[in-house]
């Protein structure tokens, strides 16, 4: 989480921004563990949320979070990147 706070605040964003996360563990045991340290960076409406256990992570990961924001996710307005 501290990583992703730093790439957050690289670009001028916050946790308000992230608008869907996905959480990737490698032993589903640790979700409750885990689930309250996430809670803790998200002060009201968290974002949408995907969590899988996978079997493998790189450099031995437990954990890995990958995260989508929006620079005015109130706007209502989507990119299309396919242009």
């Amino acid at each position: 989480m501290d990583n992703i706070t730093a790439v957050l605040r690289a670009e001028g964003l916050t946790f308000e921004n992230i608008v869907k996360t996905t959480i990737f563990l490698t032993n589903l045991v640790e979700f409750q563990t885990v689930n309250e340290v996430y809670g803790s960076y998200f002060k009201s409406d968290p974002p949408a949320r995907s969590t899988v256990q996978v079997p493998a992570l790189p450099k031995g990961a437990n954990i890995e979070i990958e995260v989508i924001a929006m620079a005015n996710p109130t706007s209502g307005k989507a990119i299309n990147t396919w242009e």
